[in-house]
């Protein structure tokens, strides 16, 4: 079983914060974690990263060398999971117990994951039935700390004719969330991509709703923040490289 966050000796928010903020920005993208990339989702600044860069390199926690991407340790890795799990449970009892909706417990389980014991968390992930996912499609690590992702892509990445549902959805937006359960769109929501219109112009898509269907024209930010699970593809079609 893997150790518990407790156990492994770390008991600094910010430490918490940064690794499982680093495992974030790379678990579902390939794209290098760089100093940047940190300051903006922690919203902090440049030199404020670089020094705590520095101090997860001191306790073993990444591996970084001047002007090269941050990645964490095996030791990291662990730490990050077990912050994630936490949080991601967290998430999931305050919409399902609590009545929160989806683009209100982000901020909420942040709070929360540094406050609560081990014991509860093992409990609440008893009590919630061991889910396999968050309300936006994130996986939940397990107990031993293994993590499995969907088979999914971005919506921007399939290509005209692509059936599919929606596996996971980006949190990093409120409003985006807000938007789309506006929209009555949510996880397991039947999505056809249809086409792009020309010129770098929005990607219509067909979303199936109950027992209609409506066609939507969704930008860039909506496209790169719903990932699609393959249910099946119209014959002929293929995925946008």
């Amino acid at each position: 079983m893997a150790p518990k966050a407790s156990a492994l000796g770390i008991d600094s928010t910010s430490v918490q914060d940064y690794v499982k903020t680093i495992y974030a920005l790379s678990e579902w993208h390939d794209a290098p974690v760089t100093s940047s990339r940190l300051a903006a989702r922690l919203a902090v600044a440049n030199s404020s990263v670089s020094e705590m860069i520095r101090k997860l390199d001191d306790l073993g926690l990444v591996r970084h060398e001047p002007y090269r991407p941050v990645e964490l340790t095996a030791g990291g890795r662990r730490l990050a999971l077990a912050m994630v799990r936490r949080h991601r449970l967290l998430e999931t009892f305050l919409v399902r117990e609590l009545g929160y909706r989806w683009d209100e417990v982000h901020d909420e389980a942040e709070l929360l994951e540094h406050t609560v014991s081990d014991t509860f968390i093992d409990r609440l992930d008893a009590k919630l039935g061991c889910p396999a996912a968050d309300p936006h499609g994130d996986p939940i690590p397990t107990a031993d700390g293994s993590i499995t992702l969907p088979d999914a892509l971005p919506l921007h990445r399939l290509d005209d004719g692509h059936f599919g549902r929606v596996a996971r959805i980006s949190d990093e937006n409120p409003s985006l969330l807000r938007f789309l359960a506006s929209e009555q769109i949510g996880i397991g929501s039947p999505v056809t991509v249809l086409q792009r219109k020309p010129f770098g112009g929005a990607l219509q898509a067909r979303v199936d709703i109950g027992h209609s269907a409506r066609d939507l024209d969704l930008g860039d930010e909506l496209t790169g923040a719903i990932w699609i699970e393959s249910v099946g593809k119209h014959a002929g079609c293929s995925l946008v490289p």
